[in-house]
């Protein structure tokens, strides 16, 4: 994995980890009323504290959050970062002195591994006072711009760090944006690679006898520690898997942006309903007996369900809590948390684990959700709550409720479902303590004034065998009007008048109103869900569990949407607005069991493959402000297409580097402008379930990128900074610049397109030789540990342009200044030599190459295109690599702020 990073992060639970300019006005934190009688009523009422510590609990709500951050990444490159701090930036802050005291430094957190989260409560006035803060504010804003640190509030590292994720495991996680814990989630399943790599390739290099860098000291140390537990399956590289998924297209490519970053080849983005998440097919394996292949879906090791929730624990930075706090929050959400903790035991294997956590207080979607979740998957023998109490010392915690009291939306408290049955309202038996109750004091709750945090609820539960899900009972039952299921029962039972479809088409709009084309939607998941959902009858009688409905209806009928080629509308479809997105996992395989996990009855023919099935529609939405675009198609490489075999001769790439794992985003499966990596077994998910209606967002890495060449029969294949770490070890010496002295490195940072040609080269110190014979075109420069004071104490990797005339380092300009920064402690003016050319040429300067424009020697420019990449839909976002002119998707301008990075990458002569 490579360079990590955090960006911007929102939704409506608060727990967003943007930037460190916050984006609440001034004063509003302070202005707004902090008391909610009905909420401090409650709190009280549930007697989850000691009378002694309410003062606190309460003091600690009224009191503005500490930042906290996070060092993200390996090891290797988490550690170098959080020495600096240590090492740099505390001994200055803790020789300040304010009032006659010492001012607090960042301090690390506890119960973190390795002491990699960090949080500072040093109040703001004393921060904008003295001049060692300023350093260390450029320090932070610096690192998290490239994405070494990543802002994230405390409670939200909780999760990942009690899944217990081993290696080569699959990991789920079916509420994922905006990516905090996502992006902990995948360095966890890389963990170690990168030790495990170097020795791989240490081992083949020394067998072919070729030169082998020197590691670093944390890099030995991992190796040491890989050689007994480490992830040895595919030499080296992560075997495991993570899916992470949310229902919003929007907020699915915010989590996209967030995870680029992270460069994972181990990683899949999914946009579906959690509650009906669709399973995920495998290729089939023969059987011995000689019968045909049983279909085959995969289970997972570890779910995390961090669920929409109402967020009071959030009150802390999030003060609209105070105001709009009310018992209908948490009521309308407990069905729907339901749904999705028993969707994710269903998709967890025998002997896994399941994560459910909320940013709430409220037992009704904490405890309640988990006994309903744990009756209706049959029972602690089926479902057990692991007892955490021995793990995160440090971390201080109060046990799960086993009795707690329930408040309507009048205000009204009940102890018990007997109380509240005989009266009107939301309230449904499931929300109550149940009369024979799971360990449920097993459960972690996390309240402010423990530790000066947020308040959190976490659960892990294992699940112990294969489940039969009971139905949900009507009593626990709170429908949404617009329910998918209702919704095609009503069409269903509406008359027709032969083939006229509009009766049918405007029952469907009484039903769920459409979308206006247009319509920029901004309402998070939760705050949709948080609504009241009046209680209706359902539209028609429901027999079955909603996983067996949602299987049965959306494979036996599938709503079409405009824009289907076909014939002519029918009358009234002309005009008719567009019901936007399609139905959640509509036109799904229909042979997938996902109400129960039981292995399923012998047939005579239990294969159901790709040539068996009517593929689902290639939807060609035209593409409107707000909604989702439909995502391009995932195409796999043949090994020996000719443009790889371009790319493996002009690297020189090693035979050991796996050739079957590349792929592009365009229907005809054509190399135009990107090649992708993926793990095998995300290439085994993308290609079992292509046109089955499963909604891909993302997949894999941009490992090389198609460039505007000046010479003839030079490779037009860069490798992108993305890939760069996963194949660097891998290319062959021809293609490899080394650099040992941090001088030289530094003069590469500070100066943009350095000449080569005449005597330039002699500018360039160690490594002036080596350029200036190097073959035209991308290198890898590989920064080698060294030693004394100009030396280097770990390795690096950089991606190199070599030109007709010229030499640069591909990084945009945040990256540099964050090195410069880190490694020198400057803060240095970059000198781009382009610019003058430019002005010399009168040429005009947009940040898009002109490869057609030619200077007076006849060569074309040779800047990085920065254009829009048009097979390239992963999201539409700016490459926070390339940066430059954003794609021009006018929606997602709605998401995503184009970088003013620029990958200033190739040649201006």
């Amino acid at each position: 994995m490579g360079r990590r990073g955090g960006g911007n992060r929102g939704g409506f639970r608060g727990r967003g980890q943007g930037g460190w300019r916050t984006e609440r006005p001034r004063g509003d934190y302070e202005e707004t009323v902090k008391s909610n009688q009905r909420f401090e009523d409650y709190y009280n009422q549930l007697e989850i504290l000691e009378d002694a510590e309410k003062d606190d609990f309460w003091a600690a709500l009224r009191r503005e959050l500490p930042n906290s951050f996070r060092f993200t990444g390996s090891k290797g490159q988490a550690i170098p970062v959080q020495s600096l701090l240590r090492d740099r930036y505390i001994p200055e802050i803790t020789s300040i002195e304010y009032e006659g005291a010492k001012v607090q430094p960042p301090t690390p957190i506890p119960w973190f591994p390795n002491q990699l989260a960090w949080q500072m409560t040093t109040p703001k006035n004393v921060v904008r006072r003295f001049a060692p803060f300023k350093s260390f504010q450029q320090f932070l804003v610096s690192e998290t711009s490239v994405g070494n640190i990543s802002r994230q509030e405390i409670v939200s590292m909780l999760p990942p760090l009690l899944m217990d994720i081993e290696p080569g495991m699959t990991v789920l996680d079916l509420c994922a944006a905006p990516g905090s814990k996502a992006a902990q989630l995948i360095e966890m399943v890389h963990d170690g690679e990168e030790a495990r790599i170097r020795k791989v390739v240490r081992d083949v290099k020394a067998n072919e006898g070729r030169e082998v860098s020197p590691e670093g000291d944390i890099i030995k140390e991992e190796i040491e520690e890989e050689k007994l537990h480490g992830d040895w399956a595919d030499q080296g590289r992560a075997s495991g898997l993570l899916v992470a998924n949310d229902v919003e297209w929007k907020r699915a490519h915010m989590l996209v942006h967030q995870m680029k970053r992270l460069n994972s080849p181990n990683l899949i983005v999914t946009n579906h309903d959690a509650t009906m998440y669709p399973s995920i097919r495998l290729p089939s394996e023969p059987r011995p007996d000689g019968k045909p292949p049983k279909n085959r879906y995969l289970k997972f090791d570890r779910v995390l369900a961090d669920v929409p929730c109402s967020g009071d624990g959030t009150s802390r930075k999030n003060v609209n809590v105070w105001k709009d706090w009310t018992p209908s929050n948490a009521l309308g959400l407990h069905a729907i948390q339901v749904r999705i903790l028993v969707r994710a035991l269903q998709m967890t294997k025998p002997g896994g684990r399941v994560i459910y956590s909320t940013c709430s207080m409220n037992p009704v979607e904490n405890e309640a959700v988990v006994a309903s979740a744990i009756q209706r998957c049959g029972g602690s023998s089926k479902v057990a709550i692991i007892d955490c109490e021995d793990q995160l010392p440090g971390l201080i915690r109060r046990p799960g409720l086993e009795k707690w009291k329930v408040m309507d939306k009048e205000g009204s408290i009940y102890d018990s479902w007997g109380q509240a049955q005989s009266r009107p309202g939301k309230l449904t038996e499931g929300m109550f303590p149940p009369s024979e109750p799971p360990p449920l004091n097993r459960c972690i709750r996390i309240y402010p004034h423990l530790q000066d945090t947020g308040g959190f609820f976490i659960c892990v539960l294992e699940k112990a065998s294969a489940l039969q899900v009971k139905p949900e009972d009507e009593s626990h039952r709170i429908e949404a009007k617009s329910s998918i299921i209702a919704a095609v029962d009503e069409i269903q039972n509406t008359a027709t008048n032969g083939n006229d479809s509009l009766p049918k088409i405007e029952a469907l709009d009484e039903i769920a109103p459409p979308q206006t084309l247009g319509e920029v939607t901004d309402v998070s998941a939760a705050a949709r869900q948080n609504k009241e959902n009046p209680p209706t009858e359902p539209l028609s009688p429901r027999k079955h569990d909603l996983d067996d409905e949602a299987d049965a209806y959306m494979s036996a009928k599938r709503l079409k949407i405009r824009g289907d080629e076909g014939p002519p509308a029918s009358r009234g479809e002309e005009d008719r607005q567009v019901h936007w997105p399609p139905p959640p996992g509509a036109q799904l395989d229909i042979s997938r069991p996902e109400a129960s996990d039981l292995p399923e009855p012998e047939t005579g023919n239990e294969q159901t493959d790709s040539t068996s099935r009517q593929p689902a529609p290639d939807y060609k939405v035209k593409r409107h402000s707000g909604q989702a675009p439909t995502e391009e198609p995932f195409k796999y490489l043949d090994p020996d297409h000719s443009e790889l075999q371009t790319i493996y001769d002009f690297y020189q790439l090693s035979p050991s580097f796996p050739r079957d794992r590349f792929m592009v985003r365009n229907a005809m499966g054509s190399p135009v402008k990107s090649i992708y990596y993926t793990s095998p077994l995300a290439r085994d998910i993308l290609t079992m379930n292509e046109s089955t209606g499963f909604k891909f967002v993302h997949a894999g890495v941009k490992m090389f990128v198609k460039q505007d060449v000046q010479k003839e029969n030079a490779c037009k294949w860069r490798i992108q900074t993305d890939g760069l770490p996963v194949v660097e070890a891998w290319v062959g010496e021809e293609r490899v610049v080394r650099l040992c002295k941090k001088s030289t490195l530094k003069s590469l940072l500070v100066e943009m397109f350095p000449k080569v040609t005449g005597n330039g080269w002699k500018e360039l110190g160690e490594i002036g030789e080596r350029v200036r014979d190097i073959a035209y075109g991308c290198c890898v420069l590989r920064v080698e540990k060294g030693e004394g004071e100009d030396g280097f104490s770990e390795r690096m990797v950089l991606p190199l342009w070599r030109s007709l005339h010229s030499l640069n380092l591909m990084l945009p300009k945040e990256d540099r200044k964050a090195m410069l920064l880190r490694l020198y402690n400057e803060i240095i003016p970059l000198q781009d030599n382009s610019k003058a050319r430019f002005e010399k040429d009168g040429i005009e300067r947009n940040g898009v190459s002109d490869t057609n424009n030619m200077d007076g020697a006849g060569d074309a420019r040779d800047t990085t295109t920065i254009a829009e990449d048009v097979e390239d839909v992963d999201g539409g976002a700016p490459d926070a690599k390339t940066g430059g002119a954003p794609y021009g998707r006018d929606d997602l301008q709605t998401i995503l702020d184009a970088t003013s990075g620029e990958e200033g990458g190739v040649e201006v002569p």
